[in-house]
């Protein structure tokens, strides 16, 4: 490289080189300990939750005049891909999903529209509805739960407890919030008989007026004197149910209290909310979730403190439990992959120490940490945290950014030996490799270009693996022409003896098999164009996968019973649960939620809405051995004690949140035809024998009574379908009348028949309604009953009904697998539809697709950056076609070590392997590099060639030698593995043909004679 040496001008100015060296150390030291710790990179969920209730309608009202109205409007959401929603009798429920290509702040921004516009029609909705209401929190996680039991304890007791508890850890730094689980509201019922009141004369509606009208709040006036203001106020509140039950009523001329009417009494919510239950026992919840950017590790560390402050002052009988603890977990991973880190970093300095010596070895020992130190600052400024992700992306880094230094370092070994002085000999490699390694490492950095600007979550969520490579590699030029040089002036020694730093042995087997080969050089390109081909058709052996499971040990238990089952019949089932894991040595802890799914207590999990028959528990096992023995156990024991419900037993998952891995969507307008194409949809699901536990999200109706009212007898007797819908609401079910404002509690007091009045169906008959003159009459007069079916939710995507036919995937086979076997039956089922009937594949294929094909998306730009920096660096098409013809090579290894290790091709794989392009890429305009340098000095082709390749034979090697060696630490893990042996396997096969085949390309292309050349070769030799 002419002009400017960048090597010569920090040799120059070594103490402000030295200075910047020591800069860069203790900002990388201080960096390091100020970086954020999580688990997972922090990605945008971006989904939102609008649900609207309608009490008193229909599922088809509900989904006519509610569910359509809003998803007719929400259907104008900008950045929108696609609405999915379910109803429920009077009650809708809308999951708002944007793009991938969403940003931030779009999500933001797209939140605020949807607020808006829905408030804007908010006028148009039926009478009566309350809401919309909008959760766009949906993706927070509560990385840290704390359960709490009491014995000898209320409920309300510990209730007021834990709210104190939660005041005191609100403001716990980096706390952001916490929320309450398995909390139950206090109620004030007030239970009355009906035909006591009848027989008394007692109009329910003027007991409830009167109810109201004595514990309204409102001003009673203000009187301002010449000095002073003076408010006043009426008294009447209610302050308890005494306060209730001594109210008085005027009734058939006398006064009687409600207490002699109606027991009075306080409890709780009826039906309850979801429950929460911690190792078989009931308890209220406190999730805690953490800051953006905070430290996972610090926020455990100061919530951890001061439980034990609070837990001291708690008293016997009040107990605390850590559920989970995502602390513990990043902790622990942090600290393995510290090791894994310190471990790569020992392998490649082993390498270094052997192939170049103790000095050169040393460079390469200081340019790594220097490197890493500009590293960890540039991280901290961009909010780059330590997680699973950056953390793996700092090991694949390691195992590349040592190759310019290397190049550096032998090139100035070179020069020392032919007699250079050390100043010339380090600033030697700038002028000759600078540009062509700048063009390498940007190249390599394209290869990530694709992780990091696809639009979609999978690709957010290892963005940072695409930020810290390239940052790594970058740093690692700069080290390599500013630093480095420096290091080898004041370490390097000259050679005692010409040609020390050639590695006879290898050197000269090498260079005979690069000579036969290139003689050989039709039957070498056309072996490795067969290889290639095999290779290609090989691939789809290779097992496919979109994310792995997570190594943790927590195990999750889904339980939904028939979708008309209450709450109640869900406790008992969790209860059964809880007994058979009570004593299990495998097991060391459990929590259970009933009638809801978990809290995100980790970002990828799937979160399930509350809903009456869903029961969800988090086991966590003791091991990763037991884990597997209570995986077994729990299937077994719910196909055996809940034949009737749909179950799972999964191991937490990595990557977006996707549900049931296996999923077929049918959809059309028509609801019983949606359901008969299902049905032989999961008829091919469950032919598959991986295919375990096929289940629907919704099926079956359930039962209603119907109560056809005579509306000609109704209205002769002064009645109303209002009137009769109110009287049966109260007594059924009961109505909120007023409140009792209790300390930092609202009490709703509850007006309802006794529980043997309201529970028979036999009942309704002679259920009396009143009339005008104080007289009633039964239900049974004027209206007839009979039983009806009606689905107790019905889900849609994009307006369309929908109806998901889901199933568990046995052991050790792959979603993709089923669905590529169930592929011909599929495609000759949705010939035979209609063409308003869908049948679409949902779930981990689906993500996988989409992810993929995101990534695609992405790929012409990275060819785009790639062609032009090679083009920009080579300037010439037939040295460009080399390089290009070389970087798919690496496919032949990838292939051969993903099929010897069984290893699926997933999503981190994929970018592996798009990686590796850039990779090899490097080595190969390096190579061109150098041939061309040889020519210049009047070689033919034949002889640059194997000069070139020759002297770049150790660098390349060593390089790809110190990857492969520096990725055995994380190939084990489940996460990184298949990317690992992908790059591994690759990175080797390439780099033997990068050797061996391009050379050989190079001669062939160009022509030129061994005869002629063959003594200049020789005495090379």
């Amino acid at each position: 490289m002419s002009g400017f040496n960048l090597s010569e001008w920090a040799l120059g100015r070594r103490s402000l080189v030295v200075y910047l060296m020591l800069i860069a150390v203790a900002a990388g030291v201080l960096s390091y300990f100020r970086l954020g710790r999580n688990e997972d990179p922090a990605f945008t969920i971006r989904t939102m939750v609008v649900h609207a209730v309608w009490p008193g309608a229909t599922a088809d009202e509900t989904m006519k005049q509610l569910t359509e109205r809003l998803e007719r409007q929400l259907q104008e959401t900008p950045h929108l891909d696609f609405l999915r929603s379910f109803t429920r009798p009077g009650l809708t429920t809308i999951f708002v999903n944007l793009k991938g290509s969403a940003n931030a702040r779009d999500v933001s921004d797209t939140w605020y529209h949807v607020r808006k516009t829905i408030g804007d029609i908010r006028h148009t909705l039926p009478a009566g509805v309350v809401g919309p209401f909008f959760d766009d929190d949906f993706g927070d996680t509560f990385g840290i739960v704390y359960g709490f039991t009491s014995d000898g304890f209320a409920q309300r007791e510990l209730r007021d407890r834990v709210e104190a508890i939660r005041s005191q850890l609100l403001a716990v730094p980096d706390v952001a919030k916490i929320e309450l689980l398995g909390a139950q509201e206090e109620v004030i019922f007030v239970e009355f008989s009906k035909q006591e009141l009848a027989n008394l004369g007692v109009d329910r509606t003027a007991l409830i007026a009167a109810l109201r009208a004595q514990n309204i709040v409102m001003p009673a006036g203000t009187i301002q004197t010449g000095t002073e203001r003076i408010s006043l106020r009426v008294s009447g509140s209610f302050l308890s149910e005494q306060d209730i039950a001594d109210i008085n009523f005027a009734a058939g001329g006398r006064m009687l209290r409600l207490s002699d009417l109606a027991m009075v009494r306080r409890g709780y919510a009826d039906p309850p909310q979801p429950l929460f239950r911690i190792n078989g026992r009931p308890a209220i919840g406190l999730a805690i979730a953490m800051r953006d950017g905070g430290d996972i590790l610090a926020l455990g560390r100061n919530v951890k403190a001061e439980m034990a402050r609070i837990t001291a002052d708690l008293p016997i009988g009040i107990e605390p439990s850590l559920v989970a603890d995502q602390a513990v977990v990043v902790g622990k991973a942090v600290g393995e992959f510290m090791t894994s880190l310190l471990q790569a970093i020992a392998i490649i300095l082993v390498v270094s120490f052997i192939s170049l010596g103790v000095r050169p070895g040393l460079i390469i020992a200081l340019a790594i940490p220097l490197t890493l130190a500009i590293v960890f600052p540039v991280m901290a400024v961009l909010h780059i945290d330590m997680q699973r992700i950056s953390l793996g992306a700092l090991i694949i880094a390691l195992a590349l950014l040592v190759d310019d230094a290397m190049t550096t370092t032998d090139a100035t070994l070179i020069r020392l030996a032919l007699g250079d002085s050390k100043v010339e000999a380090a600033s030697y490699a700038f002028r000759t490799h600078a540009l062509a390694m700048l063009a390498g490492t940007l190249v390599t950095i394209a290869g990530f270009v694709p992780v990091g600007f696809a639009a979609s979550a999978a690709s957010e969520y290892t963005f940072s693996l695409f930020a810290v490579v390239a940052i790594a590699l970058l740093a690692s030029w700069f080290v390599a022409v500013i630093f480095a040089p420096l290091l080898g002036v004041a370490i390097l020694v000259p050679p005692t003896q010409k040609g020390a730093t050639t590695p006879g042995r290898v050197f000269r087997l090498y260079r005979r098999l690069l000579i036969s080969a290139i003689r050989a050089k039709w039957l070498t390109l056309g072996g490795t164009a067969a290889l290639f081909a095999a290779s290609v058709l090989a691939l789809p052996l290779v097992p496919q996968q979109f994310f792995p499971s997570s190594d943790r040990p927590e195990l999750l238990v889904d339980l939904s019973l028939p979708q008309n089952a209450s709450i109640f019949a869900s406790e008992t089932a969790a209860k059964r649960l809880d007994k058979m894991l009570t004593g299990d040595p495998d097991v060391a802890h459990w929590s259970t939620n009933v009638g809801r799914g978990a809290i995100r207590f980790y970002l990828p999990l799937s979160v399930e809405l509350p809903n009456d028959f869903f029961t969800q528990a988090v086991v966590v096992a003791r091991d990763m051995g037991a884990r597997e023995r209570l995986h077994g156990k729990l299937e077994r024991f719910l196909a055996d004690e809940f034949p009737n419900a749909i179950s799972s037993v999964s191991p937490l998952g990595l990557g977006p949140p996707v549900g049931w891995p296996l999923q077929y969507r049918v959809s059309g307008p028509d609801v019983e035809r949606v359901r008969d194409i299902a049905l032989e949809v999961a008829r091919i699901v469950g032919a598959d024998p991986a295919a375990k536990s096929v289940n629907f999200d919704w099926m079956e109706p359930d039962r209603q009574v119907r109560i056809r009212v005579n509306q000609d007898e109704a209205r002769l007797l002064g009645l109303s379908s209002q009137t009769i819908s109110t009287v049966l609401n109260t007594v059924i079910s009961g109505t909120p009348v007023t409140q009792v404002r209790d300390d930092i509690y609202l009490v709703d007091v509850v007006v309802r028949a006794t529980d043997e009045q309201r529970v028979s169906l036999a009942s309704l008959r002679t259920l009396q309604m009143p009339i005008a003159g104080g007289r009633t009459v039964p239900l049974s007069q004027f209206a007839s009953f009979e039983y009806d079916q009606e689905f107790p939710l019905i889900w849609r995507r994009d307006r369309v009904p929908t109806l998901t036919v889901r199933a568990a995937i046995a052991d050790r086979v792959l979603p993709e697998t089923v669905v590529n076997r169930q592929a011909a039956a599929m495609a000759k089922l949705k010939a035979a539809l209609p063409a308003s009937y869908r049948v679409v594949v949902g779930g981990t294929v689906e993500e996988s697709r989409n992810s993929q094909a995101s990534v695609m998306a992405v790929v012409p730009v990275m060819l785009f950056v790639m062609f032009t920096v090679l083009m920009a660096q080579l300037q010439s098409f037939p040295r460009l076609l080399m390089v290009v013809s070389v970087a798919p090579l690496g496919l032949i290894g990838v292939v051969a070590a993903l099929l010897l290790s069984g290893r699926p091709l997933g999503f981190v794989a994929i970018l592996g392997v798009l990686a590796l392009l850039g990779m090899i890429s490097k080595n190969a305009v390096i190579l061109i590099g150098q041939i061309e340098a040889e020519r210049s000095l009047g070689k033919g082709p034949w002889l640059a060639a194997v000069d070139a390749s020759s002297s770049r034979f150790r660098p390349i090697m060593l390089t790809a030698i110190s990857t492969v060696l520096g990725m055995i630490p994380i190939a084990p893990t489940v996460f990184w593995g298949p990317m690992a042996f992908a790059i591994m396997g690759g990175l080797l096969v390439a780099t033997g043909l990068t050797l061996v085949f391009l050379p050989t390309l190079y001669v062939a292309w160009f022509g030129g004679k061994e005869q002629a050349e063959a003594s200049g070769s020789s005495s090379a030799a």
